[in-house]
């Protein structure tokens, strides 16, 4: 694979710094509480970093939610009052606009990697006194509609109020449902008391949570799940030039490949689940699939090009599309 640090502006944000005696401590947060799913990679990461880079550098997760709202994490991190997050790309597209492109490709992380995105990706974050280290990819993690009554077709989410994270938003809008944003936490009471009709998320852990407030999921899924890895500017200045170097070249050409291989059995496990549970499956096929998954694309990518420019949302669309 090749450098990572090949440009200018990603040499000035990997700013050398003085030798150090003791490591670099950082405290983490996260989008979910700890024993979550999908904070499983970030466990990883920690135990591995603490590791491999013990004495240089060490990762204090502190929690998640509980600690610091998800929708401010980022901001968080940036201003200092936390050092690093893993996080969803969408919870901070008002601080970087292009955060959310990380979720919109059907790609593999190999296959983005062997783009510029990440390059890209680094200095877009740069622009904002953001570390990007890089991402923890779960490619295979799309993003199902699951609703709380039987449907018979996408005519039927009209109107319906719909669980979104920001990224969603744009493709509920165009099937004609209202899109709500909630956090993750926040989803099974707003269905248990009826404020949404149904949610937008992953398949991990949906049927053991929620098993007789969902009858119908709307498959197939859409775009991709990645969490990136955000670090603070001062605290990642303090960390000697050649390990921040290790530092993301660890995460984006080891450990973010082995991550993205995870998922295959545990989504199948998970759709299993589904099926036991007697939720039914609006599977969409052939073209009607394929005018679905157009029409997500074209609704998320609207949005960047309206919130980011259309010349970097054609560039990083470039990209990202098979």
């Amino acid at each position: 694979m090749k450098h990572l640090f090949k440009s200018a502006v990603i040499a000035a944000v990997l700013a050398a710094a003085p030798a150090f005696a003791d490591p670099v401590k950082m405290n983490a947060v996260t989008l979910a509480p700890k024993p979550v799913y999908i904070n499983g990679p970030f466990k990883s990461f920690v135990e591995e970093v603490n590791e491999k880079f013990a004495g240089k550098i060490e990762i204090n997760w502190r929690g998640g939610p509980e600690v610091m709202p998800p929708f401010k994490q980022a901001e968080g991190v940036r201003s200092g009052a936390m050092d690093m997050t893993y996080t969803s790309p969408s919870y901070y597209q008002g601080l970087v606009p292009t955060s959310g492109t990380m979720n919109l490709s059907f790609k593999t992380y190999d296959e983005i990697a062997a783009t510029d995105y990440h390059e890209r990706m680094t200095e877009l974050h740069a622009e904002k006194d953001l570390v990007y280290v890089g991402e923890i990819p779960a490619t295979e993690l799309n993003f199902f509609i699951y609703m709380g009554e039987e449907i018979s077709s996408l005519d039927d989410l009209k109107g319906k109020r719909i669980r979104v994270f920001p990224t969603l938003l744009p493709l509920v809008q165009a099937l004609g449902a209202e899109p709500i944003v909630l956090g993750m936490g926040e989803i099974y009471t707003a269905m248990e008391r009826g404020t949404i009709d149904g949610f937008m998320q992953g398949p991990l852990g949906q049927a053991e949570q929620f098993g007789d407030l969902v009858k119908t999921v709307v498959a197939p899924g859409v775009y991709r799940a990645g969490f990136p890895v955000l670090v603070n500017a001062d605290t990642w200045a303090e960390i000697p030039e050649d390990v921040q170097n290790e530092l993301v070249t660890f995460l984006r050409e080891d450990f973010a490949p082995r991550m993205d291989s995870i998922w295959a059995g545990p989504i199948a496990e998970s759709q299993t689940q589904m099926r036991e549970k007697g939720w039914t499956f609006l599977e969409l096929t052939g073209e009607n699939a394929a005018a679905y998954e157009k029409m997500a694309m074209d609704a998320a990518w609207g949005v960047i090009s309206e919130n980011a420019g259309a010349e970097i949302a054609a560039e990083l669309r470039a990209m990202l599309d098979r």
